[in-house]
């Protein structure tokens, strides 16, 4: 009975381990995130320094994410929407 217990408390050890792994992964690349997300502010700030729109450097890093098909299937239906209100 001592081998058998011994198994599980050495497989609940790893089974921790492996856990605690995980979180401290997690953990790290939350920090990383932060740090890039606050670099990404300060080139936003700087773009703005500079007189560029903020809004529309948003915009446009969105837009650029974006599948050429998609993006072109919003356009249209922007231009179909605005003209629908005779805005367009």
């Amino acid at each position: 009975m001592a081998d058998g217990s011994a198994t599980i408390e050495g497989a609940t050890t790893i089974a921790a381990d492996r856990l605690r792994s995980f979180i401290e992964r997690v953990e790290r690349l939350e920090e990383e995130k932060t740090t890039i997300m606050n670099d990404v502010k300060e080139v936003y700030a700087e773009a703005k320094g500079e007189g560029y729109d903020v809004k529309t450097l948003r915009s446009v890093v969105r837009i650029r994410k974006m599948d050429r098909a998609e993006r072109q299937e919003q356009e249209a239906l922007l231009d179909l929407y605005l003209s629908a209100l005779g805005e367009g």
